[in-house]
């Protein structure tokens, strides 16, 4: 829009892609809430997006993070990352969540699969082909996950703390007459596996005393 304006642009990005959290989180997942398209890949939106930005070929500065914004005594702004120095007559600020990191499972040990078989993005749905998942979370993300795995998936087992979703009330609706085994209200107590790799997972009933051991392959938190 700058670019219809006649105005030069130059975006200063944090992350090393362009997209944000389509392209950070679920490259791979199909998005249904944006105008004009039936269903689109997270990813496949962003490269449109970033095609019809290049018409007015703006600066794309990248991995770069702006620490230090001063107004100048004639009215422009001096800019200053990690690795540059900046000077423009305005400043529009679109950070959304802005350099974000994911809630971590707070559980012994979790950090050592980190790398291996606990994820908190994915990028690609095929690695999980045949595999047995199980995917923790009560929201949107989660939700579209176990649902996006399904076919693709061994099984899907979704466990979230409380007993009703936060994700929208269509994606509640599919996940209830989908295959997906829901447990609620479960969290993650143990996390039972070699050095680097998780096998089973032990859950425990949130304000009660029951437990289940359940076979993995791969752990997918989406807090």
């Amino acid at each position: 829009y700058a670019g219809m304006r006649e105005a030069t642009v130059r975006v200063i990005d944090s992350m090393p892609q362009v997209g944000g959290q389509l392209a950070a989180l679920y490259p791979d997942k199909y998005i249904y809430d944006v105008a004009g398209f039936p269903n689109i890949k997270a990813q496949d939106l962003v490269n449109q997006l970033h095609e019809q930005a290049q018409t007015f070929s703006p600066e794309m500065n990248l991995n770069e993070s702006v620490q230090h914004v001063y107004r100048l005594q004639d009215g422009t702004f001096k800019i200053m990352t990690q690795k540059n120095t900046y000077y423009s007559k305005s400043i529009i600020i679109t950070a959304g969540a802005g350099a974000f990191q994911p809630r971590r499972l707070k559980v012994d040990r979790a950090d050592c699969y980190e790398g291996g078989n606990l994820y908190y993005f994915v990028k690609k749905l095929d690695r999980f082909k045949n595999r047995r998942v199980l995917v923790c979370g009560g929201g949107d993300s989660a939700v579209d996950w176990a649902l996006a795995l399904e076919p693709i998936a061994k099984e899907v087992t979704l466990i979230h703390r409380r007993n009703r979703f936060r994700a929208h009330e269509h994606s509640t609706s599919l996940l209830k007459q989908s295959s997906v085994s829901i447990k609620t209200p479960y969290e993650i107590k143990q996390l039972i596996g070699t050095e680097d790799r998780i096998d089973q997972v032990l859950l425990q009933e949130v304000r009660g005393h029951r437990t289940q051991l359940i076979d993995v392959d791969d752990v997918i938190v989406n807090f």
